[in-house]
């Protein structure tokens, strides 16, 4: 784009360069772009270890992890409604999962309608995780 397209653009005497410009851009980047097709939740479970098929069904605790810091007793008695504890973490940080007190994952809050979620970001190396336990 030319100095002159571009005041041109500023004065607003020529739109017809920038819808051209623009639908040009935007159809490379859109013929750029390829989805890999998930699996659906009955396609996962037809992948599943049919060896494993009693294990399936079996219940763990799951729990998130905002962070933790520790109190003393005199501190903890005086903790009332809108008494505010801080964490070991920033906002930006993941927020630990744990199931049945492991920690398998970290991931992100999300809201989703008038619940919290978490968006998986990252699954823990089963290596590191068995190192860090020693």
């Amino acid at each position: 784009m030319t100095q002159e397209e571009i005041d041109a653009l500023i004065s607003g005497t020529d739109d017809t360069a920038l819808e051209e410009t623009t639908d040009e851009d935007s159809a490379a980047e859109a013929a750029d772009v390829e989805f890999t097709e998930l699996p659906s939740n009955d396609q996962a479970g037809q992948q599943l270890d049919p060896k494993m098929d009693m294990l399936y069904d079996l219940s763990l605790p799951v729990s998130i992890e905002l962070g933790r810091t520790n109190m003393l007793i005199r501190d903890v008695l005086k903790l009332g409604r809108g008494s505010v504890v801080e964490f070991d973490k920033l906002v930006s940080e993941p927020v630990d999962v744990l199931i049945n007190g492991k920690k398998i994952a970290e991931g992100e809050v999300v809201v989703i309608d008038k619940h919290f979620g978490i968006r998986i970001t990252t699954l823990v190396d089963a290596t590191t995780a068995s190192r860090a336990r020693r």
